[in-house]
């Protein structure tokens, strides 16, 4: 058997360990291709899908990004890494979703009456097809503890939380999650106090997903801080209407 030289395993060393490293940092996680598109076309949380749709090549290019992305590589993501990496693959394909149907008066349009749109297996992620709710039910709710994804995932409805105007970044979510929370709280048409009645008035989506803001203590201990009134522990909590139509640009 032919000996293998000391510079020969040395320079297979080099190769493989390059390769390997290039592996593990392949994916870009400033996200600058959907922050620079998110900036182009939403306002305000408006987002101008009419425009969007002529131009979708740069879109297309970053869902690739995306589903190229092995669960090997993802794994070896930060917890930050992969929170943001979700929010915006929820965020980016909803979008798809939408311009692939457009014009249409809001996502639940659809699908079919015996298909929900969270449901429809439309584009690949993580080795598999999959659909929308297979990143917020499967993976975002279950696999971190960080409600707060309520208030940065958007279904492209009026009713969510606004779309910012930027992607999700690890070095900066703290930061973003924050201000997705506050700008929330602060649309009085979705959540606000009479203090004269004592009533609550909140979105619905805090009563579908109630239990994953009730993981570190009550529904009413985390949303007592984003208001600036004393909210009691015994305040009688009601539900606003959602409104399901198109968060589009006008």
């Amino acid at each position: 058997m032919k000996k293998i030289s000391k510079n020969s395993f040395l320079r297979v060393f080099f190769i493989f360990t390059i390769l390997s490293f290039s592996s593990l940092y392949s994916f870009d996680h400033s996200h600058k291709e959907l922050d620079k598109l998110l900036k182009q076309y939403v306002k305000n949380g408006r987002v101008d899908y009419k425009k969007w749709k002529e131009e979708q090549t740069e879109l297309k290019k970053y869902l690739e990004s995306l589903s190229n992305v092995s669960i090997n590589e993802y794994n070896q993501f930060t917890i930050n890494q992969k929170l943001a990496f979700l929010i915006n693959a929820y965020n980016a394909f909803t979008i798809q979703l939408i311009l692939d149907n457009y014009p249409v008066s809001g996502i639940r349009k659809i699908g079919g009456v015996f298909q929900s749109p969270w449901k429809i297996k439309f584009f690949q992620l993580l080795g598999e097809q999959r659909h929308l709710d297979w990143i917020e039910h499967s993976k975002l709710r279950v696999d971190f503890q960080e409600p707060r994804i309520h208030f940065a995932i958007v279904c492209a409805s009026i009713g969510c939380p606004i779309l910012q105007s930027e992607a999700y970044m690890a070095d900066k979510l703290e930061s973003q999650l924050e201000k997705a929370a506050k700008e929330f709280f602060s649309d009085k048409s979705k959540n606000f106090y009479d203090s004269k009645k004592n009533v609550l008035y909140l979105s619905p989506i805090f009563k579908w997903f109630r239990s994953d803001f009730e993981k570190k203590g009550s529904l009413i201990s985390f949303v007592r801080p984003y208001f600036t009134e004393n909210i009691l522990e015994d305040v009688n909590v009601e539900f606003t209407n959602y409104d399901w139509n198109l968060n589009e640009m006008k």
